[in-house]
């Protein structure tokens, strides 16, 4: 059986969160566009539904899904389809988490991300405790800005030992941190050298536009986000001719999501089942380390 793992972005562009660092702090939706999105969303659902593929789903939206109801359902419906062997979601998760009672165990799991200047670390672990009441596996993280570096030991002496907690590099100024600095992420998570890089990619081979690929929400594939030009279109006989193996055109891969399916870092052996949560599998650290 072929196996792809897509990940899907909808039009969906509002959070309730106003980091600085995002373009889609506190921004919101007209209840048209919403309409639109979930209209887009079900019939995604049910595409994924009519395939025989075994399909893992990652949901990358720009912005907080979780607060739409469309979302619950959606994950939920897939969660249960036997052709789906993950869904996931990326979410800062602020939204109410009951809904996930009702998904199939074992399927679902979440990316989570904390924001320490939007929310208190204390709600935050209460809704991380909240999701291991409810069995769901979950990957949380953090944005590694040098101002809340106490913010983030602190979440990792808190956060439940067995949770993987990831830093994602802040790399927008060169030379950002200090050795210190970089001693202090490491301890925190090991992988975090992986991240702090910027990977040569032009002419590598990809698992991106072959078993991992994106989709948007009018049901266009491309590759990965990271490269804009289409490769297809799900909704269209015979996109499947499209899914072949092709050297990345990028300079450059610096984002988890997309350097993780590099073939020659071979990270899926770092994160195996988890590569769509971003969970790695126990005793990955050191051979992760020597890949960066």
């Amino acid at each position: 059986m072929k196996a792809w793992s897509i990940l899907y972005r909808g039009p969906l562009s509002s959070c309730n969160y106003g980091c600085d660092y995002c373009p889609f702090a506190k921004t919101t939706n007209t209840r048209e566009e919403l309409r639109d999105d979930e209209e887009k969303l079900i019939r995604f659902a049910d595409w994924v539904e009519g395939r025989r593929e075994s399909i893992g789903v990652l949901f990358t939206p720009w912005g907080e899904a979780l607060f739409h109801r469309a979302y619950q359902q959606a994950i939920t419906r897939l969660s249960r389809l036997p052709n789906v062997r993950r869904v996931s979601i990326q979410t800062n998760l602020s939204a109410p988490l009951d809904w996930l009672a009702d998904c199939a165990a074992g399927t679902v799991a979440l990316w989570t991300t904390f924001h320490p200047t939007q929310t208190t670390r204390a709600r935050f672990l209460a809704r991380c405790a909240e999701l291991d009441r409810l069995g769901v596996a979950h990957s949380v993280g953090v944005v590694g800005l040098i101002d809340v570096l106490a913010d983030i030991e602190a979440l990792r002496r808190e956060l439940n030992p067995a949770t993987y907690l990831w830093v994602n590099a802040y790399k927008r100024q060169p030379d950002y941190y200090s050795p210190v600095d970089l001693a202090r992420l490491e301890r925190v998570d090991p992988l975090f050298p992986l991240n702090a890089r910027h990977y040569p990619s032009l002419g590598e081979s990809c698992r991106g536009g072959a078993s991992v690929f994106s989709v948007d929400g009018e049901g266009t594939m491309r590759r990965c986000h990271f490269i804009r030009a289409p490769i297809g279109n799900i909704y269209e006989p015979g996109f499947e001719s499209a899914l072949r193996e092709r050297p990345c055109t990028n300079e450059t891969c610096g984002c988890h999501i997309g350097y993780v399916h590099l073939d020659r870092l071979d990270l899926y052996g770092t994160f195996g089942e988890g590569v769509l949560e971003r969970i790695p599998v126990r005793g990955s650290f050191s051979s992760a380390r020597r890949t960066a």
